[in-house]
């Protein structure tokens, strides 16, 4: 019997809104400082809900969206404050530590 493989996708696993923030919340936290890890979060998070209607939110291509949010994308601060209130989620000072 041959054994099939799929290829792991997170965006299986974002089903709801707790799902989503956890994994934010971990991206943020393990980031190195660069915010790769977040833009590939909130790439992923955008996938699972659907990139198309969130570029539209946003104001910005599809394509833009997905470059923006790419390992060589430079996102503007703008940009990823309206990425991340579009997805639902506030960005909250709190003291590190």
């Amino acid at each position: 019997m041959a054994l099939e493989l799929k290829q792991w996708d997170v965006t299986d696993y974002l089903n709801t809104e707790e799902d989503m923030q956890l994994y934010l919340a971990a991206s943020v936290e393990d980031d190195d400082g660069d915010g790769a890890l977040i833009r590939l979060a909130l790439s992923n998070i955008a996938r699972a809900r659907g990139m198309s209607s969130l570029a539209k939110e946003v104001g910005v291509s599809r394509e833009g969206l997905y470059k923006a949010l790419s390992a060589k994308g430079n996102p503007s601060f703008s940009l990823m404050l309206k990425v991340t209130r579009a997805l639902g989620f506030d960005l909250k000072p709190v003291p590190h530590g």
